[in-house]
């Protein structure tokens, strides 16, 4: 552990903390203009997180530590996530915590902090919702440890860094069979973690149709200033562990002299990435909830084909 890791490490937060929002604010804006609207603008999300911070939160009569607790576990992951996940530099201080299952469980975990939170409200929404979060999460997390996994085989390691320092070593990489089906499978559950359409409409309140909403529906304040801030830090975290892992060129090493074009890569790559999911949303109709089972399914043979080719295609 160096300073110039703890430097490129606290930028990293940095970034990821106050990009986030505007992230989503770029998506919203791609989807107004090609639907057609003006738009509010991709600072929207900050003035609402703004708005939001002034308000007092509103706990429901009835609810536990968990609901109360749950929007600072799920910001404390999200701010963790962003630290061990190498998406400006290789060598951040918690390089040996940025290993594949340790990742994968801070998702999930974040994941299971709301679904408690929502199954602690009593509601018949925040059930509803927690039911179909868990049911996705039971099909997200192994998809993503198993196309990982196949990018790791030939690596030796399940740390992140190591294997996006061995694609920066052998470009040649990104082109195989299975990189290919790997990230193919990781997009599909991106979409699906982030509640994208066409797994989850985030702009819904239907009470039939939505998933994460549901489960936060109850928050108010600063309490779901949180929930949305952390939010959008996971579609950054993840949209950027994509990026890094299939198009690695541009992140830092340990020298900070790289970290200002590393900045400007990331930003570059995470913004197309969004803007075309942005993009796709407009012309995606949202599945059936019985349909959406059958999607991740797909991701799963295609994570589970990777494998099967970076072994035997090696």
């Amino acid at each position: 552990m160096n300073a110039s890791a703890l430097v490129a490490a606290a930028v990293q937060v940095g970034v990821v903390a106050v990009g986030a929002p505007l992230l989503v604010g770029l998506m919203r804006q791609v989807r107004s203009r090609l639907e057609g609207r003006a738009g509010a603008g991709v600072t929207q999300p900050w003035r609402d997180l703004r708005k939001l911070l002034r308000r007092q939160p509103a706990t429901p009569t009835g609810a536990g530590w968990a609901f109360r607790l749950a929007p600072l576990l799920l910001i404390g992951t999200s701010l963790v996530l962003a630290a061990v996940t190498p998406l400006l530099t290789t060598a951040s201080p918690l390089d040996p915590a940025a290993d594949l299952f340790a990742v994968v469980g801070l998702l999930a975990l974040g994941t299971v902090i709301l679904a408690l939170a929502a199954l602690d409200t009593g509601t018949a929404f925040g059930g509803m919702g927690a039911s179909r979060e868990i049911t996705i999460l039971a099909l997200v997390e192994p998809t993503i440890l198993v196309a990982v996994f196949a990018l790791s085989a030939r690596v030796g390691s399940t740390n992140l860094a190591a294997i996006v320092t061995a694609t920066l070593h052998d470009p040649l990489r990104v082109a195989s069979p299975a990189s290919l089906l790997a990230a193919a499978a990781l997009a599909i559950v991106v979409v699906a973690e982030t509640g994208r359409l066409p797994v989850d409409n985030p702009a819904t309140h239907l009470e039939l149709t939505m998933i994460h909403e549901a489960m936060v529906l109850e928050y108010a304040g600063t309490d779901l200033a949180l929930v949305e801030w952390a939010s959008a830090m996971r579609l950054t975290v993840l949209l950027g562990l994509l990026a890094s892992l299939f198009l690695p060129w541009g992140i830092a090493g340990a020298s900070l002299a790289g970290l200002p074009v590393a900045l400007a890569v990331f930003g570059a790559k995470v913004a197309v990435l969004a803007a075309g999911l942005g993009a796709a949303e407009v012309f995606i109709a949202k599945l059936r909830l019985f349909r959406v089972p059958e999607l991740l399914a797909g991701s799963f043979v295609l994570a589970l084909l990777a494998v099967a080719s970076s072994f035997f295609l090696a």
